[in-house]
């Protein structure tokens, strides 16, 4: 068979499946073209999902009649030069004009800021038909329609018009993030209008409106440095959460990313803090030098390769931890709202169920009957209610070995106003302890709030010393590629801090001889085999440690504090004066809350008092 040269056209089609998979491949192409322009402005339109029209108006530094002929044809482009090395724009491959008008009818307006007039340039199915005059505002119009219309087969992958304008929407949002100094209007004939004024240099303005007012209530600064890397943004107090990671934004040096490894060690940062099928909500920006990221990894830019993966990895897991740790205790504000929402205002007497307005039992023909007398009516019994006096305040020590609480010792008078958790004041059905605060009252989960303070002895006890290991009396050989011997034994050291030791056994094998005592019995082929997939896939080991705190928040769980046990009044303040000194006691290690804030004024709204 010949070896013949493809088209310019089929080339552009080829290339086209790779760049544009989608609508929203197209509005995220055009959307970084504008901003590359200095566009301040940016305004998209949609038809049909994106699939019968997608319009993007920038205010940009614009085009004359020479660039718009050169920015249809492949690999034109104003963002690089010579080398990979230093990429500052967010386009560079110049494949997606070219690439949309191989599959669209495509048409470019453009003026330039100190130009007399525009110019416009139309091409279908990778042909231009014309370029002329035209009038325009400085900056450029970019018109797409019929999307894939010259390759029919790609319109059968396509979903539903709706998701294909939510899937828009969703690089609106994200674009959005990453510029708050831009203005982004979405509108069309498929959607209600969608407007993102800018906000300057207040980047938590512009998160709280693409991720809601309660955001900023709820979101925690990071900022750190490791070496050259710099990390800023925002994470969400844990108990703050949602049910998938569409929450979850990340960018390097300013280009949204959905890179695998960002995204894992979020959920590693949040691990034990939020339940299982739950995902916290973070903004998080990555600066670095140009040259230690590679952005050429695919053709739609969503995924990087960092060259020291471990080193990124460790500075979003660290920063994140540490920020939790000094802010994260605190309840989520949507708790009380949805505290709020349970509450059933107004009395209801008693015998007499809920029922809707007007139905038979309560239609104007059936009389009122009257609830008994109080004193006809069965009392209540009050054997799961414990009312503590002005008491003074034990001191309150979880023991990771025999978890419990610590005998009261005297210590200063109870004082409301003294402490963020404030004073017991009850505790109801033997489970639930009610504080009051200075401007509200507290209920907290006492066995949520316990297994949250001995977990933390645990997890301070894994990090401050060797732990304890068990010997085999025959070490167990794994047999693995030497490959994954080489990068297992990088980490030797580690491993043997963990409590698990391990040697080389030849060249493609492993010798464990020492188990952490408290994983128990271990399968050690399984422990290894994990651990050198994870180098390879992360160039980190953390499973290890991620698996001993899964044990310790286990026994964490079985040593705390159980749901029914009456507790004295000091033994309550005395929880509660350790929550407020314990990072991440704001939930437990399942990542449900452990307690719940309800402002007074919260309190009046429910009396029809404000």
């Amino acid at each position: 068979m010949a070896i013949r040269q493809l088209s310019e056209t089929l080339i552009n089609q080829i290339a086209a499946g790779e760049v544009i998979e989608r609508p929203a491949s197209a509005a995220k192409e055009l959307i970084e073209n504008a901003l590359d322009a200095g566009a301040t402005r940016i305004e998209i339109a949609t038809s049909g999902g994106g699939k019968a029209l997608l319009r993007v108006s920038d205010n940009g530094s614009g085009m004359d009649a020479a660039d718009l002929e050169l920015a249809v044809r492949r690999h034109c482009t104003s963002k690089i030069t010579e080398t990979l090395e230093d990429i500052r724009t967010l386009g560079f491959r110049g494949e997606a004009l070219p690439s949309i008008g191989s599959v669209a009818r495509l048409s470019i307006a453009s003026r330039k800021r100190d130009s007399a007039g525009g110019h416009e340039i139309a091409v279908a199915g990778g042909k231009i038909v014309h370029i002329r005059p035209a009038a325009a505002n400085p900056g450029t119009i970019v018109e797409v329609r019929d999307l894939f219309f010259a390759t029919p087969a790609r319109l059968k992958f396509l979903k539903t018009e709706k998701a294909e304008a939510g899937a828009i929407t969703e690089i609106v949002k994200r674009m959005a993030i990453a510029f708050p100094a831009v203005r982004f209007l979405l509108s069309g004939s498929d959607r209600t209008t969608l407007e993102f004024p800018a906000t300057g240099d207040d980047h938590l303005a512009r998160m709280a409106q693409v991720l809601g007012k309660d955001f900023r209530d709820n979101a925690i600064a990071l900022d750190a440095v490791r070496e050259e890397i710099s990390l800023t943004g925002f994470a969400g107090v844990p108990t703050f959460n949602r049910g998938n990671s569409a929450h979850q934004y990340a960018f390097v040096n300013g280009r949204p990313v959905q890179d695998k490894l960002i995204l894992s060690a979020i959920r590693g940062a949040y691990a034990e803090t939020i339940p299982s099928g739950r995902y916290p909500v973070a903004v998080l920006s990555i600066r670095l030098d140009p040259a230690l990221v590679d952005v050429n990894v695919h053709p739609a830019k969503s995924d990087v390769r960092f060259r020291d993966p471990g080193l990124v990895r460790g500075l979003i897991v660290g920063a994140i931890r540490e920020a939790l740790a000094r802010d994260g205790s605190r309840a989520a504000t949507t708790g009380a709202s949805d505290m709020l929402r349970a509450f059933r205002p107004g009395f209801q007497p008693y015998g007499q169920r809920p029922q809707a307005p007007w139905s038979a039992e309560t239609s104007p023909s059936r009389p009122y009957q009257p609830a008994p007398a109080f004193s006809e009516r069965p009392q209540a019994s009050f054997d799961g209610l414990s009312m503590p006096t002005a008491r003074a305040e034990p001191q309150f020590s979880p023991d990771p070995v025999s978890p419990g609480l610590a005998s009261p010792s005297p210590a200063a008078p109870e004082t409301v106003g003294r402490y963020p958790l404030g004073a017991a004041r009850a505790q109801i059905h033997a489970n639930y302890i009610v504080a009051q605060t200075e401007d509200g009252l507290v209920i907290v989960d006492q066995h949520a709030a316990h297994e949250r303070l001995v977990f933390e002895a645990m997890r301070k006890a894994l990090h401050s010393k060797r732990l304890a290991s068990q010997v085999l009396l025959i070490p167990e050989i794994v047999d693995i590629p030497e490959e994954d011997c080489d990068r297992l034994m990088l980490h030797a050291a580690e491993f043997a801090e963990l409590g698990l030791a391990i040697e080389r056994f030849g060249p493609g094998a492993i010798a464990v001889r020492e188990t952490p005592a408290m994983l128990g019995e271990v399968d050690a082929h399984g422990l290894i085999r994990q651990l050198a997939d994870e180098i390879a896939e992360w160039d980190t080991a953390s499973g290890l440690s991620a698996k001993l705190e899964y044990v310790a928040a286990t026994m964490a769980c079985h040593g705390s504090v159980r749901s029914g046990r009456r507790l004295r009044p000091e033994e309550m303040n005395a929880l509660l004066r350790e929550m407020e000194v314990t990072p991440g006691s704001g939930q437990c290690n399942h990542g449900r809350p452990t307690y719940i804030e309800l402002k007074l004024s919260d309190i009046e709204r429910l009396f029809g008092r404000s």
